[in-house]
């Protein structure tokens, strides 16, 4: 009983075994087919300055507010008791430019603020040094100055509550807000 067993075990497998590496004659005698092409490119993207116009178009249907509130301008910090602008300021005062000058309607303010150290009215001439200096260098890059005004809040508006050198940081800043549009 085991032989047989045995046997129709060994049999079973060498027949799998001979299906598996050798295809039916009807598969092997069927034609191949060419590959198929490959499939078509995607059509070109829509030009560049298109999509510009279109949100350029966008961003001037909205309000003052609805842009501002987009954050399309990046903030810029100050050392302890400084106004003048670093490397990293400079690069982000950069960019800010280049979306004024590509959004040339627009209107904004800067800001400049100060930690809560001194006295109101030693921030409030820190913060109008720092508004200034961020004011003249978007100048320099090609901003039309009639598009900006400088405002100082000195430490009246802080971002931050705490009493810790972290907190003064990010309070020493210049905030750009968009505050109207230029009517064409």
């Amino acid at each position: 009983m085991k032989k047989s067993a045995l046997l129709v075990t060994l049999v079973s497998l060498a027949a799998v075994a001979a299906c598996h590496h050798n295809p039916p004659a009807s598969e092997a005698a069927k034609p191949t087919m060419a590959p198929a092409a490959p499939p078509l490119a995607p059509p070109p993207a829509a030009p560049r300055e298109v999509a510009q116009e279109d949100e350029y178009a966008k961003l001037k249907a909205m309000s003052a507010d609805e842009i501002d509130r987009l954050g399309l301008l990046a903030e810029i910090h100050f050392d302890f008791d400084r106004a003048d602008l670093r490397d990293a300021d400079r690069a982000i005062l950069s960019k800010n430019a280049e979306v004024l000058k590509k959004f040339d309607f627009l209107k904004i303010s800067v800001e400049g603020h100060c930690d809560e150290r001194g006295t109101v009215e030693y921030n409030l001439a820190l913060g109008e040094r720092r508004a200034k200096v961020s004011y003249d260098y978007l100048v320099s890059l090609g901003v039309a100055a009639e598009r900006m005004k400088t405002v100082s809040y000195g430490k009246e508006v802080p971002v931050c509550q705490e009493h810790s050198e972290d907190c003064w940081a990010r309070n020493r800043r210049d905030r750009f807000t968009v505050t109207g549009k230029i009517v064409r």
